[in-house]
């Protein structure tokens, strides 16, 4: 069984977040992807973010009736903030011994890899689905594998190696990093709330379950 772990806060779901996970899962290939939301997010501390019960419900929705997802509140179950190595070691403890994890996040988050808590152990526990955005060709790759060959060689390892086809980065001693190419759309979590807030319109942004959940709650105006 191999899994991909797709966390972050979700304030709210988006068609974003689903199908970059749906393009991740057909073309990696993944049997499951676990939605998880983070319930105490510690690169957004003393932010305005939503209770964790809401992004909850707001993921169980939009996936609903949909196979190969998975509501995952691991990190709801936990006190303090919402740490991914914890949540790494809780699940590797917890499923079968012959599952695969794989971590998934955007090419932003990756390029902070280095602030989050004990990321050299994370980097040791599973391997990386970098999802990036597609760019113009360079003449050895395109440019977010090289934004990611740099940042690894600069703040991880220098002894990263690549790959060119597809762009990947293996290294001795830590686990692969793998860079996988998303549709671009252009949709933030950030820009809903803003147009929520200026009494416009979130229609095709988000699912119309999620939709009739942030009307229906008077979320975020």
């Amino acid at each position: 069984m191999r899994i991909g772990l797709f966390g972050g806060t979700f304030n709210p779901i988006h068609y974003g977040h689903l199908r970059a996970a749906l393009e991740v899962k057909e073309g990696f290939p993944l049997d499951e992807c676990y939605m998880i939301p983070s319930a105490v997010p510690p690169h957004k501390h003393g932010r305005d973010v939503t209770g964790a019960s809401d992004r909850l419900e707001m993921i169980r929705r939009a996936i609903d009736g949909f196979p190969g997802y998975t509501l995952c509140d691991v990190e709801l179950q936990r006190s303090g903030p919402s740490y991914t190595i914890d949540t790494v070691v809780h699940l590797k403890n917890n499923l079968p011994k012959n599952t695969e994890l794989f971590l998934l996040l955007g090419l932003d988050a990756f390029l902070e890899i280095d602030t989050w808590k004990d990321y050299r152990r994370l980097l040791q526990e599973l391997p990386f689905i970098v999802m990036t955005r597609p760019a113009p060709r360079t003449d050895r790759f395109v440019e977010p594998a090289r934004r990611v060959e740099e940042y690894l060689h600069n703040q991880i390892s220098v002894d990263y190696d690549c790959t060119r086809s597809p762009a990947c980065f293996t290294h001795q001693q830590l686990r692969t990093v793998f860079t996988f190419e998303v549709t671009l759309m252009d949709i933030s979590s950030s820009g809903i709330r803003e147009l929520i807030r200026q009494g416009r319109s979130i229609r095709y942004l988000v699912p119309e379950s999620v939709q009739a959940y942030i009307r229906d709650k008077g979320m975020y105006i």
